[in-house]
């Protein structure tokens, strides 16, 4: 891996600050694309791999932490950095943060308006805001 798993955990730890979430419990994974495929067509219907799926799991109790699991494919990360133009450690960390802010709630358009979206740009932000800190 490309990146560290300190860094990683810095950086999810950042995005909750970020969000005011004082209690979590978030697991962040990294798969193969193989593993990927077959978690994106099990829960979504989708085939092939996909970059980062997130799950956030809403609380049994008021005041319970908040909890989800990432899971993230570093191989398709890699083949999207290289066709966005982005540093592959980069990316790993805008995935990071990406599955981040669904666990804690947030949603995008899946169009090309996605990049246009709140969450997007909230997402850009604070990933700049990591890669300054990191």
């Amino acid at each position: 891996m490309p990146v560290s798993v300190a860094r990683v955990q810095r950086v999810a730890e950042s995005v909750l600050r970020a969000e005011r979430v004082r209690d979590a419990l978030v697991s962040v994974t990294f798969v193969s694309d193989r593993k990927m495929a077959s978690l994106n067509w099990s829960h979504l219907q989708h085939r092939g791999p996909t970059d980062v799926i997130s799950f956030g799991f809403a609380p049994v109790t008021t005041g319970a932490p908040l909890t989800g699991d990432i899971y993230i494919a570093p191989g398709v990360a890699r083949r999207n950095a290289l066709a966005h133009g982005a540093g592959i450690r980069e990316e790993l960390l805008r995935l990071v943060v990406h599955g981040m802010l669904h666990v804690i709630g947030y949603d995008h358009p899946v169009d090309g308006e996605r990049y246009a979206s709140p969450m997007w740009k909230r997402q850009e932000r604070l990933l700049r805001g990591a890669l300054v800190s990191a």
